[in-house]
């Protein structure tokens, strides 16, 4: 199988590489890919003539897509029907992955696959953007939600490039205490259970539609910095603390909750971390 995987050096990008790798890959990613140049992606699709598409490009930066509106609309919506229109010329399946952001996190028992979207921030506007695109462009699609990702690969595109684990590690190395936000919850995901995932459905002849993928089990950035802390044998106090000690630009959804209705479940957060920080 020909696969073509866009935003191939980012932390998702790196375990799709990884999961594929017995496959026929073509790894894309930036400056020689940019999947807001159509013409230029055009000739380029069409000279690798995949079997299917993986979109894991995207402009990341919650925080910075509130003063970049214009940037993230344009990787992520404008991109991402620059890819369906080709997906959809050429009839290869196109499969994106999109964002927990799309809906408003009002709601504690959490969001099905066909859930209505209402972004509340620029990022989360700009990924329903490109879901709309995918869904009403291209014929045949995989629009793969996913949330809280953490992985081995630096996260590209976000100001400081580690992952919540990684940099709650640090602190706890090196605060007397740290306070951790205990009032959002979500479902932690490992970049490299959401690529078997991912295998797993492009393999597995599934119908064409929406999935979510995330690993199994909800916490808060409180449970999952406690079990990083328990794991790693770091005694630093870790303090519960509400958001709004901690202000932001950003509306963040309070209830980031996935349901996987459509496909086999992922293994716990807690295997999967455990996982990470052995490896």
């Amino acid at each position: 199988m020909k696969i073509l995987i866009t935003g191939a050096g980012g932390m998702l990008g790196h375990d799709l590489v990884n999961v594929f790798v017995n496959e026929d890959i073509f790894v894309a990613d930036l400056p020689e890919w940019d999947i807001t140049k159509i013409e230029e992606l055009r000739s380029k699709i069409k000279d690798c003539q995949p079997d299917i598409i993986i979109n894991s490009a995207a402009y990341t930066d919650v925080e910075g897509a509130e003063d970049n509106k214009n940037l993230a609309i344009k990787v992520n919506a404008e991109g991402v029907n620059n890819l369906s229109l080709i997906a959809n010329e050429l009839d290869i399946p196109l499969l994106h992955i999109s964002t927990e952001y799309v809906f408003d996190g009002e709601n504690q028992a959490g969001y099905n696959e066909d859930s209505q979207v209402n972004p509340k921030n620029a990022y989360g506007q700009s990924k329903a953007e490109g879901e709309r695109s995918l869904i009403k462009t291209c014929h045949k699609y995989y629009l793969v939600r996913t949330s809280w990702l953490f992985g081995k690969a630096p996260q590209k595109g976000k100001p400081r490039g580690k992952n919540f684990i990684d940099k709650i590690i640090e602190l706890g190395l090196n605060e007397s205490q740290v306070k951790v936000v205990n009032d959002q919850f979500g479902h932690p995901t490992y970049t490299k259970d959401l690529a078997l995932g991912i295998k797993s459905l492009v393999e597995g002849k599934f119908e064409f539609g929406i999935y979510h993928l995330v690993n199994n089990g909800i916490a808060t950035w409180h449970d999952l910095a406690k079990e990083a802390f328990t794991l790693r044998g770091i005694q630093t106090p870790l303090i519960p603390v509400e958001s709004s000690e901690f202000p932001t630009k950003v509306k963040r959804p309070k209830y980031s909750i996935l349901n996987n209705n459509k496909l086999p479940k992922l293994r716990t957060w807690q295997e999967a971390v455990k996982e990470y920080l052995e490896n």
